[in-house]
């Protein structure tokens, strides 16, 4: 461990990451011929070799759909198992990687309600009582779990040079992951009902799971089954959940507890832990940007400078501040009857963002939509990360959020053939790594029509007051801002063993190979309860 920490030390000091490793490719070809009465027989056509299943393989038959009314006749639960070793540090690991389907059955009946897909990475020769399992998840709704499973800790990721937008040298590849999590704990990726392969079980149909609580229950049975199938009841469970997955974290958790199993720990990847308080869900003049004003002090110290300014971190405590204080005593005023802000809270905001004075006053509580546009003015900046910007006009741009555009089809275009060739799992269908599901989801919750899940950490830490919570952020994410996240958790008080750490990057930290480093250490430092707060 003494050799690994200082492999560790040395990569933190040179940031270079380790791009050497190759990708299989299969090539098919067909061929055919024939000919007429009076010419020569032909001669024996080639006949491809039979296909000979490898060990572990597994072939799914069956065909998957994201459809709402979709489902599944019954469930079977099979799956792809295959050995394999990488090389971290300099050092062998050995693994061993399971790729298919669980059945979640409802907590009252046993009754089998959904096939959920996952993949699991796990390291044996350590007692189950010892070894920690982690679940990881994305949100949307309506995300697969593509981005954490080949850009975060897992064993193997897609090495791309975010946040920059210049292709790189060679096609980006899957390379083995220097900062994974696996010697510390097994990984296990869950897919939502309706994305991945993962499918309802008849009589109920995806729709069905397309809400908050019939969503995190049906995670819920997913994790007891997991358990209950590889004998780990007696392991520390540990839940990562990125944006949507951070609410759907604090409710499964209350859930688990409630059902008995325990939860040792969660950790919230840019979280919206309460939408009433995201000024950028509503239209403008709604809601208080309160939280959002640290962030755009932090987008326009990056695009003034071309970098962070050497002293950004008294930058963002003062815009802290100042959005904790004048501007939120003003602002509800303004939101309330209109009252025009005093101009030194104006002239505060120009300093910070450098836009036009007259411009706050029109919009003195700016939501994100209006904010992007006169950043740069000829260019779009991303809605994720802010760092990340493309010409007006431009392919990049056509998506709307090019800090999407840049890396979203490597994700997309390597998630089966990864799944294929390497954990040796096939499947009929598509994988769906997305599913617009947002016009028929329901996000109604403990009598409030957006979600608010604080309540629900708070009472899962009732249960539980030893469950430790690590949250982390960006200072460039627009969409779920750093400062709003840090004013959310802050209702739950004092007296819980609950971590905040921010990074200089956006919504998905980890693609920023820098800020990958920095929050594999802090991961470590949580499940090791070394974490101090700051």
């Amino acid at each position: 461990m003494a050799t690994r920490s200082a492999a560790r030390r040395s990569r933190r000091a040179a940031l270079v990451p380790n791009l050497a490793s190759v990708l299989l490719a299969l090539v098919l070809a067909a061929c055919g011929g024939g000919g007429g009465d009076s010419a020569p027989a032909p001669a024996p056509v080639p006949q491809p070799p039979p296909v000979v299943a490898l060990p572990g393989s597994y072939s799914d038959p069956i065909s998957y759909s994201g459809a709402a009314t979709a489902s599944l006749a019954g469930a079977e639960e099979h799956a792809a198992t295959v050995d394999k070793t990488i090389t971290v540090d300099g050092a062998p690991l050995t693994y061993k990687a399971t790729t298919g389907h669980l059945t979640a059955t409802d907590l009252q009946t046993g009754q089998p309600v959904a096939s959920f897909f996952y993949v699991a990475y796990t390291v044996s020769g350590q007692p189950a009582a010892q070894r920690p399992v982690t679940f990881f998840y994305n949100g949307g709704p309506g995300s697969a779990s593509i981005w954490l499973h080949l850009g975060a800790f897992g064993p193997r990721r897609l090495a791309t040079n975010f946040p920059s937008t210049t292709p790189p040298a060679t096609p980006v590849q899957m390379v083995d992951n220097q900062e994974t999590l696996l010697d510390q704990s097994d990984l296990v990726f869950v897919d939502a009902i309706g994305t991945g392969y993962s499918q309802a079980v008849a009589p109920r149909t995806n729709v069905h799971f397309w809400g908050v609580d019939e969503d995190a229950a049906g995670f819920r049975d997913f994790v007891r089954r997991y358990l209950a199938a590889n004998n780990r009841q007696a392991s520390p469970v540990y839940l990562f959940g990125e944006s949507y997955g951070g609410p759907r974290t604090a409710v499964l958790a209350n859930m688990l507890e409630s059902a008995g199993v325990r939860v040792t720990g969660v950790m919230l990847q840019s979280p919206a832990m309460n939408y009433n308080s995201n000024c950028g869900v509503f239209n403008p003049g709604q809601v208080s940007c309160e939280g959002y004003i640290p962030s755009y002090a932090a987008v326009a110290a990056y695009h003034k400078n071309g970098s962070l300014p050497t002293d950004f971190s008294s930058v963002l405590q003062s815009a802290r501040a100042f959005a904790s204080g004048p501007y939120r005593n003003e602002v509800a005023a303004f939101l309330t009857n209109g009252t025009p802000p005093s101009d030194t809270t104006v002239n505060q905001l120009v300093t910070y963002t450098g836009l036009p004075a007259l411009t706050w006053k029109q919009e003195f509580s700016m939501v994100p939509g209006a904010f992007r546009p006169r950043v740069m003015p000829g260019y779009v900046i991303g809605r994720y990360d802010a760092r990340v910007t493309a010409p007006v006009g431009s392919p990049l741009a056509a998506g709307g959020d090019p800090s999407l555009s840049v890396v979203g089809s490597a994700f997309n275009n390597t998630i089966k053939s990864y799944l294929e060739t390497e954990l040796l799992y096939t499947a009929k269908t598509p994988y769906l790594g997305s599913n617009n599901v947002l016009n028929q989801w329901n996000f109604a919750h403990d009598g409030k029509a957006l979600p608010d899940t604080i309540p629900d950490l708070a009472a899962a830490l009732t249960l539980n007051p030893q469950m430790k919570v690590l949250a982390m952020g960006g200072y460039h994410d627009l969409a779920t801002p750093f400062y709003q996240n840090e004013l959310d958790l802050a209702r739950l008080g004092t007296g819980y063993s609950i971590f905040i750490r921010n990074y200089n990057s956006g919504h998905m930290s980890y693609l920023d190979d820098k800020v990958r480093l920095l929050q594999e250490a802090d991961l470590r430092a949580f499940y090791n309860s070394t974490l101090v707060a700051q």
